[in-house]
């Protein structure tokens, strides 16, 4: 059988071979803890000396880990740092970084672990905490406490699953991503863009407008079942071994995945496979999982654009790229044994896929790209406008316009990268939320005789204000699109009230700042 033009292959720069999972060296090392030292886990003491657990509220449990809760750790203490050499292992670089790592987490502001302890609880200990930390990390009896599983609905329906570890365990996932980041953020492929230093969301998209304007114009939509939830665990470790020699951080990282979830009715389930989706390690293991996807990928010769677990592979032809699906989707399930969404796995074309919030479409007769909101980005924008400028909204309309601004100040940085065809439904947008804005306003004026008046203090005609409040009985929301409230609650009224414009924010965006002429690059490594 001839090969066909249309499979959108290139000749890669080098063939790779697939390294499977035998001869993995076998895991061990590291000083050997006495049974009494395995029992005894590292906890902090909170508040005064007369101040008991039970005092202070921490749940049962909690102290099974590293809840670093109220009996302080009586193991050895570290030495004097003053003088000593650098760290040279991998578990004493990691030692090394748990206090820039703490840092990283208090940064982040994240929610409190099964042991109920917030970051500003243990800054106010972090003196007692880090020493203890260090010495139970080096000697090896540090072990990973339980991670609390909170439900948070998805986008596209459903719910999704996070684990929240406690936060001198968020700590050391830190410190360890800190360390290993460095080592195998350079073997990573140059099309996966999720989680990685000076990559995101718009390198993602700069990518998949590249492949659609070389004519690859037919999408291999992957969608990935859970994969946070089915990382099979011996695959991971069996890579995370070929580069790393330290067998105390792959002792680590193996406890740290095996680590038990607390459930919301408080059930705790141990943890067979999966990478827990929530604490600062989870990303860089998923992008070393899925690092031997993107090899295979670059072995075939196809382009593709990867974040996260979300995969587009670019073809030249429907035929292609049902091929390219039913190939890949075996070497998920047999090779890396994860499961492949069919219900949202599809060939078809850009325009018709969501792909990181955005829509794309090439135009066939010039080639052009263009960038515009998925269907789901805009239901998303709507929904959440509404919930923004409720009708019954009891404070100053000042209140609203901030609370909205931060939203959409943040929204439009993001979806900046939308081509000009954008810009009808940003028009619309703004109009929207001024209308809504509009209504709050006149629901505060309460009565109809002071909207009229309010609209006659505006320039209004007091025949027309008065006639059209009282013409037919007319709802708060209908009154809202009529002319004397345009006129009486001009734009300029709302831009003066500090309420910023979608539209205008797009014409600022960086992304518009380019030379005349040519196309924003944006770096790719």
């Amino acid at each position: 059988m001839t090969r066909q033009k249309s499979d959108g292959r290139t000749v890669p720069d080098d063939r790779r071979k697939s390294v499977g999972t035998r001869g993995v060296e076998r895991r061990g090392g590291g000083k050997a803890a006495t049974v009494k030292q395995q029992e005894r886990q590292l906890q902090l003491l909170l508040g005064t000396a007369e101040k008991t657990t039970a005092q202070a509220g921490v749940p049962d449990g909690a102290a099974a880990g590293s809840g670093l809760l109220a009996a302080a750790y009586a193991g050895p203490k570290p030495r004097d740092k003053e003088g000593t050499t650098a760290p040279t292992t991998m578990m004493e670089k990691v030692a090394a970084s748990l206090e820039a790592a703490f840092e990283r987490v208090e940064a982040n502001k994240g929610a409190p672990g099964p042991d109920r302890q917030s970051t500003e609880e243990v800054r106010a200990h972090l003196g007692e905490v880090l020493p203890k930390l260090e010495a139970a990390l080096l000697e090896g009896s540090y072990r990973p406490g339980d991670i609390r599983r909170v439900w948070i609905p998805k986008s596209g329906g459903g719910k999704r699953g996070l684990g929240i570890p406690n936060v001198v365990d968020r700590t050391v996932q830190e410190a360890t991503r800190q360390v290993l980041e460095p080592v195998f953020e350079p073997t990573f492929h140059n099309e996966s863009h999720g989680f990685r230093p000076e990559r995101g969301c718009q390198t993602a998209i700069a990518a998949a407008q590249r492949h659609l304007e070389e004519g690859y114009d037919w999408l291999v939509d992957i969608d990935l079942e859970k994969f946070f939830d089915r990382v099979h665990h011996q695959r991971l470790m069996a890579r995370l071994a070929q580069r790393v020699t330290d067998k105390r951080v792959l002792a680590l990282i193996g406890r740290m995945l095996k680590a038990r979830v607390v459930m919301p009715d408080g059930v705790k389930v141990s943890t067979e496979e999966g990478v827990p989706q929530g604490g600062p390690l989870s990303p860089l293991l998923s992008n070393i999982v899925l690092d031997e996807l993107d090899a295979e990928l670059r072995q075939r010769g196809l382009r593709f654009v990867r974040y996260a677990d979300d995969c587009n592979i670019y073809v030249g032809s429907e035929r292609a790229g049902q091929r390219v699906m039913a190939s890949i989707t075996r070497f998920l399930e047999r090779r890396l044994r994860l499961k492949v969404n069919a219900s949202k796995s599809a060939v078809g074309r850009p325009e018709g896929r969501h792909f990181l919030g955005f829509r794309l479409r090439r135009e066939p007769e010039d080639g052009h790209v263009e960038v515009n909101l998925s269907k789901r980005s805009i239901e998303r924008i709507d929904n959440r406008v509404r919930e923004m400028t409720p009708r019954n909204w009891g404070d100053k309309l000042e209140c609203c316009i901030a609370n909205a601004n931060v939203y959409l100040r943040g929204w439009i940085a993001y979806f900046g990268l939308c081509t000009e065809e954008v810009v009808r439904k940003l028009h619309g947008l703004d109009a929207h939320i001024r209308r809504r804005l509009r209504a709050i306003q006149l629901k505060q004026w309460k009565r109809r005789a002071t909207i009229a008046r309010r609209f006659i203090q505006r320039g209004v005609k007091p025949k027309t204000a008065w006639r059209v409040v009282y013409e037919g009985r007319k709802s708060i929301w209908a009154l809202s699109h009529s002319a004397p409230a345009h006129l009486a609650l001009r734009n300029a009224y709302f831009a003066a009230l500090g309420l910023e414009s979608l539209e205008d924010r797009w014409k600022r965006h960086p992304a518009r700042i380019v030379v005349p002429g040519q196309q924003l690059m944006l770096p790719l490594g």
